[in-house]
Protein backbone atom coordinates (compact mmCIF):
# COMPACT_ATOMS: atom_id res chain seq x y z
CA UNK A 1 0.00 0.00 0.00
CA UNK A 2 0.98 3.99 -0.13
CA UNK A 3 -0.20 6.10 2.32
CA UNK A 4 -2.52 8.93 0.97
CA UNK A 5 -4.33 11.85 2.49
CA UNK A 6 -7.67 11.23 3.57
CA UNK A 7 -10.12 10.92 0.97
CA UNK A 8 -13.85 12.67 1.56
CA UNK A 9 -16.61 10.57 1.38
CA UNK A 10 -14.44 6.96 0.26
CA UNK A 11 -15.28 4.13 2.04
CA UNK A 12 -12.53 3.26 4.35
CA UNK A 13 -12.55 -0.76 5.26
CA UNK A 14 -10.79 -0.84 8.91
CA UNK A 15 -8.33 -4.04 9.93
CA UNK A 16 -7.05 -5.67 12.89
CA UNK A 17 -4.14 -8.29 13.81
CA UNK A 18 -4.61 -12.19 14.05
CA UNK A 19 -2.40 -13.49 16.20
CA UNK A 20 -1.97 -17.53 15.86
CA UNK A 21 0.80 -20.23 17.90
CA UNK A 22 2.18 -22.47 15.66
CA UNK A 23 2.96 -25.94 17.67
CA UNK A 24 4.60 -29.20 16.53
CA UNK A 25 3.26 -32.89 17.31
CA UNK A 26 4.26 -32.38 21.10
CA UNK A 27 2.68 -29.40 21.81
CA UNK A 28 5.40 -26.99 22.02
CA UNK A 29 5.75 -23.71 20.42
CA UNK A 30 7.59 -23.30 17.34
CA UNK A 31 6.70 -20.07 16.04
CA UNK A 32 4.40 -17.18 17.00
CA UNK A 33 2.07 -15.84 13.56
CA UNK A 34 1.02 -12.56 12.90
CA UNK A 35 -1.50 -11.61 9.98
CA UNK A 36 -3.00 -8.27 9.02
CA UNK A 37 -6.70 -8.99 8.23
CA UNK A 38 -9.23 -6.51 6.74
CA UNK A 39 -12.52 -6.24 8.16
CA UNK A 40 -13.99 -7.26 4.53
CA UNK A 41 -17.81 -7.11 6.15
CA UNK A 42 -17.49 -3.21 6.07
CA UNK A 43 -16.94 -2.91 2.09
CA UNK A 44 -19.48 -1.86 0.30
CA UNK A 45 -21.09 -3.59 -3.35
CA UNK A 46 -20.35 -1.66 -6.41
CA UNK A 47 -17.88 0.87 -4.22
CA UNK A 48 -15.15 -1.51 -3.06
CA UNK A 49 -15.81 -4.96 -5.34
CA UNK A 50 -17.97 -6.38 -8.18
CA UNK A 51 -17.19 -9.86 -8.55
CA UNK A 52 -16.33 -12.08 -5.34
CA UNK A 53 -17.14 -15.59 -6.70
CA UNK A 54 -13.20 -17.88 -6.98
CA UNK A 55 -14.38 -21.13 -8.75
CA UNK A 56 -12.72 -24.17 -6.90
CA UNK A 57 -12.30 -27.55 -7.95
CA UNK A 58 -15.10 -29.68 -7.83
CA UNK A 59 -15.58 -32.91 -5.92
CA UNK A 60 -15.84 -35.03 -9.45
CA UNK A 61 -13.19 -33.55 -10.63
CA UNK A 62 -10.42 -34.17 -8.10
CA UNK A 63 -12.31 -38.04 -8.01
CA UNK A 64 -11.55 -38.14 -11.88
CA UNK A 65 -7.94 -36.78 -11.77
CA UNK A 66 -6.68 -38.80 -8.58
CA UNK A 67 -8.08 -42.10 -10.74
CA UNK A 68 -6.08 -41.22 -13.64
CA UNK A 69 -3.06 -41.00 -11.59
CA UNK A 70 -3.77 -43.85 -9.69
CA UNK A 71 -4.25 -46.27 -12.95
CA UNK A 72 -1.54 -45.15 -14.72
CA UNK A 73 1.03 -44.62 -12.04
CA UNK A 74 1.60 -40.64 -11.83
CA UNK A 75 3.53 -39.36 -8.92
CA UNK A 76 0.86 -36.57 -7.17
CA UNK A 77 2.02 -33.56 -5.32
CA UNK A 78 0.50 -31.36 -3.16
CA UNK A 79 1.40 -27.88 -2.66
CA UNK A 80 0.29 -24.77 -0.28
CA UNK A 81 0.77 -21.51 -1.70
CA UNK A 82 2.07 -19.33 1.29
CA UNK A 83 0.46 -16.03 2.00
CA UNK A 84 -1.60 -16.74 -1.27
CA UNK A 85 -4.21 -14.02 -0.92
CA UNK A 86 -1.54 -11.44 -0.94
CA UNK A 87 -0.15 -11.79 -4.62
CA UNK A 88 -4.00 -10.90 -5.47
CA UNK A 89 -4.15 -7.97 -7.85
CA UNK A 90 -6.91 -5.47 -6.89
CA UNK A 91 -8.94 -4.10 -9.71
CA UNK A 92 -10.74 -1.68 -7.43
CA UNK A 93 -10.00 1.49 -5.44
CA UNK A 94 -9.85 0.15 -1.42
CA UNK A 95 -8.79 2.56 1.44
CA UNK A 96 -8.13 0.69 4.86
CA UNK A 97 -7.08 2.23 7.72
CA UNK A 98 -3.41 1.99 8.98
CA UNK A 99 -2.74 -1.09 10.97
CA UNK A 100 -3.15 -0.64 14.95
CA UNK A 101 1.12 0.06 16.05
CA UNK A 102 2.02 0.69 12.58
CA UNK A 103 0.36 4.25 12.35
CA UNK A 104 2.61 6.57 10.75
CA UNK A 105 3.58 9.53 13.30
CA UNK A 106 4.77 12.10 10.64
CA UNK A 107 0.94 11.25 8.61
CA UNK A 108 -1.17 9.78 11.96
CA UNK A 109 -4.77 10.71 9.83
CA UNK A 110 -3.67 9.20 6.14
CA UNK A 111 -5.12 6.27 4.51
CA UNK A 112 -3.24 2.78 2.89
CA UNK A 113 -4.23 3.10 -0.51
CA UNK A 114 -4.00 -0.89 -1.32
CA UNK A 115 -2.31 -2.15 -4.09
CA UNK A 116 -3.06 -5.69 -3.63
CA UNK A 117 -5.03 -7.91 -2.09
CA UNK A 118 -5.45 -8.38 1.59
CA UNK A 119 -6.97 -11.33 3.59
CA UNK A 120 -10.46 -10.54 4.59
CA UNK A 121 -10.93 -8.38 1.49
CA UNK A 122 -14.05 -10.06 -0.17
CA UNK A 123 -12.48 -10.15 -3.52
CA UNK A 124 -8.99 -11.76 -1.85
CA UNK A 125 -9.66 -15.24 -3.20
CA UNK A 126 -10.97 -13.90 -6.66
CA UNK A 127 -7.71 -11.78 -7.27
CA UNK A 128 -5.36 -14.62 -6.13
CA UNK A 129 -7.24 -16.78 -8.33
CA UNK A 130 -7.13 -14.83 -11.64
CA UNK A 131 -3.50 -14.10 -10.69
CA UNK A 132 -2.59 -17.61 -10.51
CA UNK A 133 -4.27 -18.03 -13.90
CA UNK A 134 -2.47 -15.83 -15.94
CA UNK A 135 0.76 -17.17 -14.15
CA UNK A 136 -0.49 -20.84 -15.16
CA UNK A 137 -1.22 -19.96 -19.10
CA UNK A 138 2.12 -18.26 -19.33
CA UNK A 139 3.71 -21.63 -18.55
CA UNK A 140 1.71 -23.70 -21.25
CA UNK A 141 -1.19 -24.47 -18.69
CA UNK A 142 -5.27 -24.25 -20.14
CA UNK A 143 -8.23 -24.10 -18.43
CA UNK A 144 -10.62 -27.02 -18.39
CA UNK A 145 -13.92 -25.15 -19.93
CA UNK A 146 -16.06 -27.73 -17.57
CA UNK A 147 -14.14 -26.71 -14.01
CA UNK A 148 -12.62 -23.64 -14.01
CA UNK A 149 -10.49 -24.60 -11.47
CA UNK A 150 -8.49 -27.34 -13.36
CA UNK A 151 -5.73 -26.87 -15.31
CA UNK A 152 -4.08 -29.12 -17.95
CA UNK A 153 -0.56 -29.13 -19.97
CA UNK A 154 0.19 -31.14 -22.80
CA UNK A 155 3.23 -31.00 -25.10
CA UNK A 156 5.11 -33.26 -26.43
CA UNK A 157 4.66 -36.44 -24.85
CA UNK A 158 4.06 -34.14 -21.28
CA UNK A 159 0.74 -34.49 -19.77
CA UNK A 160 -0.11 -32.33 -16.34
CA UNK A 161 -3.04 -31.69 -14.52
CA UNK A 162 -3.26 -29.09 -11.44
CA UNK A 163 -6.84 -28.86 -9.11
CA UNK A 164 -6.61 -25.75 -7.57
CA UNK A 165 -8.49 -25.27 -4.28
CA UNK A 166 -7.98 -21.65 -3.26
CA UNK A 167 -4.51 -21.78 -1.77
CA UNK A 168 -4.18 -25.62 -2.09
CA UNK A 169 -3.02 -27.56 -5.33
CA UNK A 170 -2.58 -30.33 -6.30
CA UNK A 171 -0.30 -31.66 -9.15
CA UNK A 172 0.27 -34.58 -11.16
CA UNK A 173 1.12 -35.86 -14.49
CA UNK A 174 2.77 -38.38 -16.50
CA UNK A 175 6.13 -36.63 -16.36
CA UNK A 176 8.12 -35.96 -12.89
CA UNK A 177 10.62 -34.52 -13.58
CA UNK A 178 8.23 -31.62 -15.18
CA UNK A 179 5.67 -31.74 -12.17
CA UNK A 180 9.34 -31.14 -9.79
CA UNK A 181 10.29 -28.06 -12.04
CA UNK A 182 6.76 -27.11 -12.05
Amino acid sequence: WSLVPPVPNANVVDCKWVYKLKRDQTGKITRYKARLVAKGFNQQPGIDYTETFSPVVKYTTIRTVLSLAVTHKWSLRQLDVQNAFLHGELNETIYLRQPPGFVDPMKPHHLCLLHKSLYGLKQAPRAWFHRLTKVLQALGFRCSKTDPSLFFYSSKGTNLYMLVYFDDIILTGNKSATISHI
